[in-house]
C-alpha cells in the first residue's frame, strides 16, 4: 500500500516547489534564458529574440524587475536613448533553480 498525504497537503519535496512563480510566464523565461549566457543585452535585442512588441516586453521587464530579477540600466549611445537589461545575482540564481526543477519535473522520479 501506497501512503499519500491527504488531498491539499504536500510533503513539499516535488520539484515544482523550487519553480519561480515569475519565470512561470513563458514571456518572462525567455527573457531569463536570452540574458543568462550575458552580462547585458540591449531592449530592443532582447525584444526581437523573444519576438514580442515592445510594450509586452516592457510589461514583462517591469514585473522581473519588481520582483528583483532583472536589473534595468538606461543610458545614451550618441544622441540614441538605450534601454540596457541584466539579470541581478537573484535572477541568475532564480533561473538556474527554475530551470532545475523543470529537468526534475520531466524527468521524473525514475
Amino acid at each position: 500500500m501506497t501512503l499519500r498525504p491527504p488531498a491539499g497537503e504536500s510533503s513539499g519535496s516535488h520539484p515544482r516547489h523550487a519553480l519561480e512563480p515569475l519565470l512561470n510566464a513563458p514571456v518572462r523565461l525567455s527573457v531569463a534564458a536570452a540574458l543568462a549566457p550575458v552580462d547585458k543585452a540591449e531592449f530592443g535585442f532582447v525584444r526581437d529574440l523573444v519576438e514580442v512588441t515592445d510594450s509586452a516586453l516592457s510589461k514583462q521587464i517591469a514585473a522581473l524587475e519588481d520582483g528583483g530579477l532583472v536589473a534595468v540600466d538606461k543610458g545614451r549611445v550618441g544622441r540614441r536613448a538605450r534601454t540596457w537589461l541584466s539579470l541581478t545575482e537573484d535572477g541568475r540564481a532564480a533561473y538556474a533553480r527554475h530551470l532545475t526543477a523543470l529537468r526534475a519535473i520531466a524527468l521524473g522520479p525514475g
